[in-house]
């Protein structure tokens, strides 16, 4: 997919966590230029302020997945917007993770984690996870990230899917059906955890099972009734969080078919088209709202303005498929 100049050069002056991936995504630049603006993303602007921001026992927050206390230095939202908090440890660590920050500046952290933290739901170790879906797909991707022994939670993800290819948080209230948020969230953790460390075949064989649940509802429609899964599916607001959109969604099927080395499915036509479809006459895709909850601070543009997050992920979606399926212009 072609971006005009004046777009490009928009997305270029953002923050370094975002310009790096442009750079390499997008413009194509070499390795050389992209990599020291990589690095640059633990000196400066928000990945510099979030370091900052870590607590001496190795945790943000006071907490593991939420924070125990409100600290007077959190400025994003500290109204009584619904909404859970996003500044405990676990979503730092998520965010950092997907900007690529270097993870010899969390030296120590791993083990400072594996001394202080526990989990909310129910004080077990922090790097043996829980018996939530998404957080244990965040704590397998974040732990070998930093090195962290997260081994038993590759086979709790192989234990814990459901018959029809997904998963689902709910199981432990007795849940048998996968969630498209449970399930989307899981294949993330896992997927980072294959490239990580090559996986293995059961491993692989799971991933494709739950790539598959999706894939069957064009990532779009609920298999009973075909309708329309939710309002939600057609989100489009940055940061992503734990929820399920097409975009998001599209976005993991890009990385994975990458890592596997074979070619968009068509079955993600329609949520391909209505991607497209979402762009203004700018070339760019707005923000259609901001997930309630605190936040230490915002990374991206309030609800009805250009985001250049979603335009980045949108365009780099747009330009995997034209170029794998040349013929679906």
């Amino acid at each position: 997919m072609e971006i005009s100049t004046q777009n490009l050069d928009w997305l270029l002056s953002t923050d370094p966590a975002l310009r790096w991936q442009v750079q390499r995504d997008l413009v194509g630049a070499d390795e050389e230029i992209w990599a020291q603006t990589r690095a640059s993303v633990a000196l400066e602007g928000f990945g510099a302020k979030l370091l900052s921001l870590q607590d001496e026992d190795g945790q943000w927050a006071g907490g593991a997945y939420f924070p125990s206390r409100q600290d007077p230095r959190v400025a994003g939202r500290r109204d009584d917007e619904e909404g859970q908090p996003y500044t405990a440890t676990t979503w730092v660590l998520n965010t950092l993770r997907e900007w690529s920050l270097d993870a010899a500046r969390l030296s120590g952290t791993a083990e400072k984690l594996s001394a202080n933290s526990t989990w909310e739901y129910d004080g077990s170790a922090y790097w043996g996870g829980e018996v939530d879906c998404c957080i244990n797909a965040y704590t397998l991707a974040n732990g070998v990230w930093l090195d962290a022994d997260v081994k038993a939670l590759e086979g709790w993800f192989l234990e814990h899917q459901l018959e029809d290819g997904g998963w689902n948080c709910d199981w432990v209230e007795g849940s048998t059906r996968s969630s498209f948020h449970s399930t989307l969230n899981s294949l993330r953790g896992i997927l980072w955890y294959e490239r990580a460390t090559g996986g293995n075949a059961e491993l692989k064989a799971a991933r494709h099972r739950a790539q598959e649940y999706l894939l069957k509802r064009q990532l779009l429609y609920t298999a009973s009734t075909g309708e329309h899964v939710g309002p939600w599916v057609s989100d489009l607001a940055y940061p992503f969080r734990w929820r399920y959109t097409a975009l998001r969604a599209l976005d993991y099927f890009r990385e994975a078919s990458l890592f596997d080395g074979v070619a968009p499915d068509p079955r993600m036509t329609e949520a391909v088209t209505r991607l497209k479809l979402a762009r203004d006459d700018e070339g760019r895709w707005v923000q259609s709202q901001r997930y309630p909850g605190e936040t230490w601070f915002d990374v991206d543009v309030p609800a009805g303005e250009p985001s250049p997050w979603l335009t980045f992920y949108a365009t780099r979606v747009l330009k995997w498929w034209n170029e794998s399926l040349p013929n679906t212009h």
